[in-house]
């Protein structure tokens, strides 16, 4: 049997388009995800493809890094499918698809693997290496707030906050605004 597996790294990203490939490919069942791939246990429906196939079966995956991000991944679970008789297909590698049932393509995806680990490695570096020169120049502040000074929930908060020895109330409680939050606005505002 011929298996798909599809996998975007977010919940706001499409996986259509990996599934119409696995689809014009033959695929006969298609598993998919929107979760990062940079770890294995967390991939339920890799794991549920991973514990289907039998000798024989082929997996396919539209990129390298929709399979694995770690070379010691891609080469750990290509060994446990090459030691069960499973095949692995790769379909957008170069305009060619290549597959572990031949040497050749053992080696291509072992390579790839280590150089697609690589790539990501060095985006998270870039990335470092950008948000510390932004913050040099004073241009970086970080994730945008939740808690703004136009949050309705954190000014009430900050209200009951102010007469919490009278009112006698839970205040993070009552306005699902966290206490370490509250506290850090506090702080910020020179309120004790």
């Amino acid at each position: 049997m011929i298996y798909g597996y599809a996998r975007v790294s977010s919940t706001t990203q499409n996986l259509d388009t990996q599934v119409a490939q696995l689809t014009a490919y033959g695929c006969q069942k298609i598993f998919q995800e929107k979760l990062s791939g940079r770890s294995l246990k967390h991939r339920a429906q890799f794991s549920a493809l991973l514990d289907q196939v039998t000798m024989g079966d082929t997996v396919v995956v539209t990129k390298l890094d929709r399979f694995a991000r770690s070379t010691q991944d891609a080469l750990n679970t290509m060994a446990a499918l090459t030691e069960r008789g499973v095949a692995l297909a790769v379909l957008n590698m170069g305009g060619d698809v290549v597959d572990t049932s031949t040497a050749v393509g053992k080696l291509l995806i072992t390579v790839l693997a280590g150089i697609a680990e690589f790539e990501a490695d060095l985006i998270k570096e870039r990335q470092i290496e950008g948000i510390a020169a932004a913050k040099a120049r004073g241009v970086y502040q970080g994730r945008p707030r939740t808690y703004t000074v136009h949050h309705k929930g954190l000014a009430h908060a900050l209200e009951l906050l102010a007469s919490r020895d009278t009112n006698h109330l839970t205040v993070c409680a009552m306005t699902h605004v966290s206490r370490a939050t509250l506290y850090r606005v506090v702080r910020q505002r020179g309120n004790k």
